[in-house]
């Protein structure tokens, strides 16, 4: 193998533009070519080529076809028609994309499950989804089984249990060859693929709906924009229940030909390893990702890969540096997006620490804007004439993106009507213009760089995951003892996001043991590292709780007389933070 990693290929900016332009046009061109008919073209060209890996199975593109194909016959032999929706909850393996891929080919929706989730909030899911049957994994079988019971939805296994139920048994029965014209159904582009689990901006997870244009359009855009080829491999560990992780770096490096290497999960101290091991050229990242593995000891093979491009979102300046210059990356591209955007920005020129910018040709359009911020409304400003106005130069406001007609400007919402219209933004400069909320802070400088600030209202981001407030408070207010919990995020040194704190007014002696098997029932990356118990806590004149002076007070305990808690992960448990804890959690000697 020819570990001298390659120089970036010879693109200008505008050429990336231009490339990502025409293939995403050419895709899209066809309303019946969805992406599981893109699938068939491709095992017509690319054969037996290898196209997604991993060391549980690998697929050819031929074999991708099939497998998505046979999967294709279940749902038709299983009775699901058009509309149906189906919620599947696995882990990180090629099956899991040949699955949803041939389930979307007969109209069927898919609803990808976070794995993370359990009890109340997986139940949730599963209901706005509005879900008719679920696939499950053997590892999520006990935590689905708890959180469907009484709910009536027609359970499939996956590696586990009665071969009567087990789907991945069910495939010997059906064949993979390509569907004729009496099993297919007329699924275009307009309609909708996926259901895509995302915390938004306040309480349980909503689920954005993502069309068959979507999913063609990601993985082609960011074929054309990283000028993917068939000799490049792109190494994937980020979660498939997400839009990045298991749409775009799935399919867009198979378009040219390419193939993607699924890892289970990530893992900093074997990532190197994996990535000289499967000969990648591109990875996807999220920022966190590349914190850690700048932070982990030194490895031989961090220096012995071929990556020549990371692609992802997140990634701040310091560790952008530092990445490239430890690793010898050749080029990083930041983009922001959003599963249920219609905003998208790239950093095609490598502008360190920006998220992208709209190139001259895009910008005229008008499709992007920042909105001046009333920090007291948490909205965007509206003057006496009631419309807003636009962000000036280095002024920072909420990004917000002009919904339009045509596929690229549409809003696709949420599966509740009411969560979608709170995500619309209407007459804001113009009468009867709208725009989709994007809820994230950002400023433009005077060269039409986008800069992330910060998250808006009940959301912060932390582990590459936003963490609901209202969620983490709900299950924390549970806990016996606890008379009033107030949960927002914190900034904290030598990490990406804000960690998660909670205000605690408790009864009697805290019992910190209870608090933290309230706290298990979330996520591991919702779970608060810090608690702060208060006497009571302050409230507006409208009983809005009151967290800017909580934010801005943070948690060191030289300055605030509340006990204060730290989690240790070690512990699994929390602990009293005290000046060591808090001058290692500052200096980045802390396992958070």
């Amino acid at each position: 193998m020819n570990v001298d990693a390659p120089r970036p290929r010879s693109a200008t900016p505008a050429h990336a533009w231009l490339n990502a332009l025409e293939t995403t046009a050419a895709a899209t061109r066809d309303p019946a070519r969805t992406l599981g008919r893109a699938a068939e073209d491709w095992a017509a060209t690319y054969g037996d080529a290898p196209a997604v890996l991993a060391d549980i199975e690998q697929f050819s593109f031929r074999a991708l076809s099939e497998r998505a194909n046979a999967y294709a016959r279940w749902a038709l032999a299983a009775g699901f028609v058009g509309g149906d929706v189906v919620a599947l909850m696995m882990g990180g393996r090629p099956d899991y994309f040949a699955l949803w891929l041939g389930l979307s080919q007969t109209g069927v929706v898919v609803a990808l499950l976070n794995p993370n989730l359990a009890g109340a909030a997986l139940a949730h899911c599963v209901q706005v989804a509005g879900a008719r049957a679920a696939i499950v994994e053997a590892p999520f079988a006990a935590t689905c089984a708890e959180a469907f019971a009484g709910l009536d939805l027609d359970l499939w296994r996956y590696g586990h249990g009665d071969d009567a139920r087990r789907i991945d048994r069910e495939m010997a029965r059906f064949s993979g060859a390509a569907l004729d014209p009496a099993e297919r159904r007329a699924t275009t582009l307009a309609d909708r693929a996926l259901l895509i689990f995302t915390s938004g901006t306040t309480g349980l997870p909503k689920a954005a709906a993502v069309s068959h244009h979507r999913v063609v359009a990601w993985s082609h855009w960011f074929a054309g924009l990283a000028d993917m080829r068939a000799d490049d491999r792109l190494y994937d560990c980020l979660p498939l229940c997400h839009s990045v992780g298991g749409v775009a770096a799935l399919a867009a490096a198979l378009v040219n030909g390419g193939s993607v290497v699924i890892a289970e999960k990530f893992s900093a101290s074997g990532f190197w390893r994996d990535v000289a091991r499967w000969d990648c050229t591109i990875f996807q990242y999220i920022g966190e990702l590349c914190r850690y593995l700048l932070a982990a000891p030194t490895s031989p093979d961090e220096t012995r890969h071929r990556l020549r491009l990371a692609c992802g979102n997140g990634l701040s300046a310091d560790v952008w540096r530092g990445f490239v210059e430890r690793f010898g990356v050749a080029q990083i591209l930041e983009f922001y997006a959003a599963t249920e955007g219609n905003l998208t920005l790239y950093n095609v020129e490598g502008k360190v620490g920006a998220i992208g910018r709209q190139p001259p040709f895009l910008a005229a359009r008008d499709t992007i804007a920042l909105a001046r911020f009333d920090a007291e409304q948490q909205a965007p400003w509206r003057g006496p004439d009631g419309f807003g106005a636009r962000c000036g130069v280095d002024e920072v406001g909420e990004a917000v993106g002009r919904i339009g007609a045509e596929p690229s400007r549409r809003f696709e919402g949420y599966t509740e009507a009411a969560e979608t219209e709170n995500k619309i933004l209407r007459d804001l400069f113009a009468p009867g213009d709208a725009w989709m909320r994007t809820g994230d802070l950002m400023r433009r400088d005077r060269e039409g760089f986008y800069y992330f600030v910060d998250r808006i209202g009940d959301t912060f981001r932390w582990k590459g995951e936003n963490v609901s407030t209202r969620e983490v408070a709900a299950a924390l207010s549970g806990a016996p003892g606890v008379k009033e919990a107030i949960v927002y995020g914190v900034a904290v040194p030598h990490a990406d996001g804000k960690a998660g704190m909670a205000a605690l007014v408790v009864e009697g002696a805290p019992d910190l043991a209870v608090i933290a098997w309230a706290a298990s029932a979330l996520p591991r990356y919702a779970r608060p590292l810090f608690l702060r118990l208060r006497p009571a806590l302050e409230a507006t004149a409208t009983f809005k709780p009151v967290k800017r002076a909580l934010v801005a007070e943070g948690f060191d305990p030289v300055k605030l007389i509340d006990p204060l808690y730290v989690y240790d992960a070690e512990r699994e448990a929390y602990v009293a933070l005290d000046a060591e804890r808090f001058a290692a959690i500052v200096n980045g000697d802390a396992r958070l």
